[in-house]
């Protein structure tokens, strides 16, 4: 594969910065940071995309987990399985990451969004506090069965993992949207490590590209998490459902041909 220009690498740096930023307050960065990817280094093949665009989503995830987890505090007992499970999952999905078509990614991640999104809309209540709906073991091996799931999807694709990790917390276990954020970041955290223990092995990873974006993708993790910390559950939704909306867009467009 050639160099990437100057101004190709400035791209993707601004981009992996506005994915660190959006991926820190309610995840979805890589639906950002990975069509960055696959527009500015053609030559590249989906697996080095994929790996790539973990790398620097670990840089940011590592930054943005660790503010949330000093300042809001998660339990335990729910993102200790969550993490175990994401990183199992995303190992196994990192797997088979080589085996899926990159024609396919767009359509698969629509048609999730679509569903996440009326679901959140549909519901204006939904997160605004948290009112858990199982307790115990219930509560824990869901907690683990959604690491498992969102985590397999996180290795195979990736983009959208933050925020599916948010909607089931608040949907199915019926967290607010902050707490939410906070224990998908450090699940999403553990995806992105498990991802590159996978990748980095099979040299699928490009390192001057991937630092750079990930140092930008650092500085919009740390900026977003303050945020979201300071502005509460109530910020988190309406940027939740402004974020999901204009990926729905962006992705439907690339799906039907119109740019």
């Amino acid at each position: 594969m050639p160099e990437p220009t100057l101004t190709v690498v400035c791209l993707l740096v601004l981009a992996a910065l506005a994915a660190g930023f959006v991926d820190a307050v309610v995840g979805g960065g890589g639906l950002i940071q990975l069509p960055a990817l696959v527009i500015g280094l053609p030559g590249a093949s989906p697996v080095q995309m994929l790996a790539t665009n973990k790398l620097a989503s670990f840089c940011g995830t590592t930054v943005s987990s660790a503010t949330f987890y000093r300042r809001v505090r998660p339990d335990p007992k729910t993102f200790l399985p969550l993490m175990a499970c994401a990183f199992a999952g995303a190992m196994g999905g990192a797997l088979v990451a080589s085996l899926i078509p990159e024609s396919a990614f767009n359509p698969i991640i629509l048609a999730v969004l679509v569903l996440v999104g009326a679901y959140v809309l549909l519901k204006p209540e939904l997160g605004e506090a948290t009112e858990l709906r199982f307790a115990g073991h219930r509560h824990t091996i869901l907690a683990a069965i959604t690491g498992l799931g969102v985590g397999f999807y996180d290795g195979a694709l990736g983009p959208g993992t933050g925020s599916f990790f948010v909607f089931i917390l608040v949907g199915l276990l019926g967290y607010n949207f902050l707490e939410a954020s906070a224990k998908a970041k450090l699940a999403n955290w553990a995806t992105n490590l498990a991802s590159l223990i996978i990748f980095i092995p099979q040299g699928a990873v490009m390192w001057k590209i991937g630092l750079l974006m990930g140092l930008a993708n650092l500085g919009g993790g740390y900026l977003g998490a303050r945020l979201a910390v300071s502005k509460g559950a109530a910020f988190v939704r309406a940027f939740f459902v402004i974020v999901v909306s204009a990926f729905i867009i962006r992705i439907g467009g690339d799906v039907v041909g119109l740019w």
